[in-house]
C-alpha cells in the first residue's frame, strides 16, 4: 500500500514531528498508566519488604523496547495478522504482513521502510473504527500471537524493576493501544507508542506526529520523565537496535538486549551491558540498576495535546 501522502513533513521539521509525536505519546502513557493503578487490588504495605538495598530512590524507572527486546519479532505485524484473522482486510495485504514480519525475523533488525509501510497499512485498517473495538480485539491478539513470543529473559529484567519499586515502561514505534495491552498483560506500568489520532473515540486515519521510532523515541521518554519528576541518569533502558541509541543515550543506565551489529558495536565501545537471548550467549552480566518507587508529579504535556487539538 502506498505510503499516505499526509504522512510526507511539509510543514513541520523532522525535529519538531519527533517532539509533537513523543510527548503525544507520553500523554497517552500517563493516561493508560492512571486507568491501570486504578484498577489494580489494593497492596499491603506492612507486607512488602525491600528487595534491593537502595529501595527508597523515587527518581529512577526503566524503559523498554518491545520488537525483538520484549518480545520476538514486531507487534504490528502480528496484529495485522489477528485483524486479518478478524476480515479488517484482503489476503493481499496479509501477504504484506507476512513478508515484512519474515524479513525482520530473519535480519533480525528494523528496516524503517518496512515499519513505515507497516503503519501505513494499519492506519488505512483501523480508519472509521472505533478505539474500544480495537483495544478489545487487541486483548485476543495478545493471546493469539503474542504472549507465546515474550523473551523469558527480558520479561526477567522487567520485574526485577517492578519488585524494587520502580515503574517499567514499553516504549514502542507499534500504537500505543496495542503497546498498552502488552504492558497491562505483564504488570508493567503502562506504554510509551505511536498515537493515532481520533476524534470521538474513532480513528481518522492520522497520526499525531509521527511513529514512535528513533529520535521520537527519546522525546517521549524525556517529556514522559519530566512529567513524572525522574532524573534520567538513574533510569535504566532497553533495546535491540541502534535506533534506539538516543533513547538508551538519555540514561545512565543502557542495556543492549538481542543487539545487532551497529549497536553491539556502539554499546561495547562504551561498555554499557549486554544480554543475547536469541542463543543464550551472555555478552556481559546484567546487573539491574539500584531503584525504588516513582511518585507522580505534577506536570504533563499540555502543549502537546493544545496541538492534538488545533489539528482536529
Amino acid at each position: 500500500m502506498a505510503a499516505l501522502g499526509w504522512l510526507t513533513p511539509r510543514r513541520r521539521s523532522a525535529t519538531a514531528r519527533s517532539v509533537l509525536a513523543g510527548e503525544a505519546s507520553a500523554e497517552a502513557a500517563r493516561k493508560s498508566s492512571q486507568e491501570l493503578e486504578d484498577q489494580a487490588p489494593p497492596v499491603d504495605e506492612d507486607a512488602r519488604e525491600p528487595e534491593f538495598p537502595v529501595a527508597g530512590d523515587d527518581k529512577a524507572a526503566a524503559f523498554f523496547d518491545l520488537d525483538n527486546t520484549v518480545m520476538q519479532g514486531a507487534a504490528i505485524f502480528h496484529f495485522g495478522r489477528g485483524l486479518y484473522k478478524r476480515k479488517f482486510f484482503e489476503r493481499r495485504e496479509l501477504t504484506r504482513f507476512a513478508w515484512q514480519q519474515a524479513w525482520f525475523r530473519i535480519a533480525g533488525v528494523e528496516d524503517p521502510e518496512h515499519m513505515q509501510d507497516a503503519q501505513n497499512s494499519a492506519l488505512s485498517i483501523v480508519k472509521g473504527h472505533r478505539v474500544a473495538e480495537l483495544m478489545s480485539i487487541g486483548e485476543e491478539i495478545y493471546d493469539e500471537y503474542l504472549a507465546e513470543r515474550i523473551w523469558p529473559g527480558t520479561r526477567a529484567l522487567a520485574q526485577a524493576h517492578l519488585d524494587a519499586g520502580q515503574k517499567v515502561w514499553l516504549v514502542t514505534a507499534a500504537p500505543v493501544e496495542i503497546a498498552t495491552v502488552i504492558a497491562r498483560r505483564l504488570g508493567l506500568t503502562g506504554a510509551l507508542g505511536t498515537v493515532a489520532e481520533s476524534i470521538g473515540g474513532v480513528y481518522t486515519g492520522r497520526l499525531v506526529g509521527e511513529p514512535l521510532h528513533g529520535p521520537a523515541k527519546a522525546e517521549a521518554v524525556r517529556a514522559l520523565a519530566s512529567a513524572e519528576g525522574l532524573e534520567l541518569g538513574r533510569c535504566a533502558a532497553y533495546s535491540d537496535s541502534h535506533n534506539d541509541i538516543p533513547m538508551l543515550s538519555l540514561v545512565g543506565h543502557p542495556y543492549a538486549i538481542n543487539p545487532d551489529a551497529k549497536l553491539r558495536k556502539y554499546a561495547r565501545e562504551r561498555d554499557w551491558r549486554l544480554r543475547d537471548y536469541r542463543t543464550g550467549r551472555k555478552a556481559a552480566k546484567v546487573g539491574l540498576p539500584a531503584a525504588a518507587g516513582v511518585g507522580a508529579v505534577a506536570g504533563g504535556t499540555a502543549a502537546a495535546i493544545a496541538l492534538h487539538r488545533r489539528r482536529r
